[in-house]
């Protein structure tokens, strides 16, 4: 077996590091190799990669099997101390070509994991869609500087570093040229771009950048974004730059403001609730996604109702729901906690409301007509990230118009336009 397997745990931001890591691979000869790519995020998302792990040794027992990622840049004795494994890479080494090419030449050591604090830049590569014509992603940012109580992914990522923006529209023309109609800037925390460069370019005027540079670019989107470090520039790309979607995935967490103190977020309620009032002001037909936790430790009946108002109060509608779990390492598993029935149930009601906005958010579409950049040969994604199937055959990557005919399953349901 030659190819490469590669295993993906976790973010958006790590399966993009995942298709870099496989054209260094690639690129310097290494094959047959098993790939881990962990996520650190909850303690269960580490159990799984542990298994995974074990499984792939009894599938691939002549395989080489490399563990990388959040959890292996943690605790990478951890990871060392499994049978399975022949090599373990940190989040920094798992960028690099060098790093391959040891692999591939049978020089690499057994563990190669250095101090992501004391990284002061992010290595920027530039990859397609994950096997799709419809979209690509540029990375712009990486690592965070703050320090949620639920969250141990900054010691996994290191601080906040940004791509110069010279590097970022240099990807962007390429991919361009390359033919993909859409862009999405992603990273651990892009509300932060900018922070640490000279040039004082925030992620909004990042943005108009980009548009301005590649005027032939379809469609921009930002991956996810912190409400509180939203600035003016932002606000105003949001209601002037027609190529900037109107899709924005927010990071919120919980709706009580007691909640959100304990998770040591920098917002309060009313600064959400406000946030999307004033984005879709500035841009009526704006869809909101957003990250909410249940059941975090302290909750009670009255803050957790806040939480599930904040749906409507917002007019959140893709919302990600997850259950509290504690995470070895944080504040917040040393708080007092829940009973894991009770933070289940309360995810399931969460989801429940969540669906009933998915609801009428479809509802609302009956009878227009919308602009899909098509997935595959029947789905495709509305500008405000609206999935919807449509009848007849269209081309991956191609922008078409269809009128809606009705939903289901959480999609709409159409047909091409004539």
């Amino acid at each position: 077996m030659n190819e490469n397997r590669l295993i993906t745990f976790g973010c958006r931001l790590n399966a993009y590091e995942t298709q870099a890591m496989d054209e260094h691979a690639r690129a310097a000869g290494l094959v047959g190799a098993v790939i881990v790519n962990t996520c650190a995020v909850t303690s269960e998302a580490v159990r799984q990669a542990r298994q995974t792990i074990r499984r792939a040794r009894r599938e691939q027992p002549d395989a080489k099997i490399i563990v990388t990622g959040c959890a292996a840049q943690i605790d990478p004795g951890a990871f060392e101390a499994m049978p399975e494994v022949d090599h373990v890479i940190g989040n920094t080494e798992k960028m690099a070509a060098h790093t391959f090419r040891d692999l591939a030449g049978g020089v690499a050591e057994r563990a190669r994991v250095g101090d992501i604090m004391a990284v002061a830049k992010t290595a920027h590569h530039m990859i397609g869609g994950f096997g799709s014509r419809a979209r690509a992603y540029v990375q712009v940012q990486n690592g965070c500087d703050h320090r949620c109580t639920f969250c141990i992914i900054p010691y996994g990522r290191g601080p906040s570093r940004s791509v110069p923006v010279a590097a970022v529209l240099m990807q962007t023309r390429e991919l361009v040229e390359r033919g993909y109609p859409e862009i999405v800037l992603t990273g651990v925390d892009i509300t932060a771009y900018g922070t640490d460069l000279a040039d004082g370019v925030t992620l909004g005027g990042l943005a108009r950048l980009i548009l301005r540079e590649c005027p032939e670019l379809r469609r921009l989107r930002f991956s996810s974004i912190d409400t509180i470090e939203a600035d003016g520039e932002l606000m105003r790309a949001l209601a002037e730059e027609e190529r900037l979607m109107p899709h924005l995935h927010l990071s919120m967490q919980s709706g009580d403001d007691m909640i959100l103190k304990r998770m040591k977020r920098r917002h309060a309620r009313a600064d959400a609730v406000s946030f999307c009032a004033e984005a879709r002001r500035l841009r009526p037909d704006i869809s909101f996604g957003a990250d909410l936790i249940a059941g975090f430790p302290t909750e009670t009946d009255e803050m957790f109702a806040n939480s599930e108002r904040l749906i409507d109060d917002c007019g959140l509608t893709f919302c990600h729901i997850f259950p509290f779990s504690a995470r070895p390492g944080t504040p917040a598993a040393r708080m007092p906690q829940l009973d894991g029935a009770l933070v289940k149930e309360r995810a399931q009601r969460l989801r429940a409301r969540a669906a009933e906005a998915v609801g009428r958010h479809l509802e609302s579409f009956a009878g227009r007509s919308v602009e899909l950049l098509m997935e595959n040969a029947e789905l495709g994604r509305a500008r405000d990230f609206t999935e919807m199937t449509v009848d007849g055959a269209c081309e991956q990557g191609t922008i078409v118009t269809a009128r809606v005919t009705g939903h289901a399953v959480g999609k709409l349901t159409g047909a091409l336009s004539a």
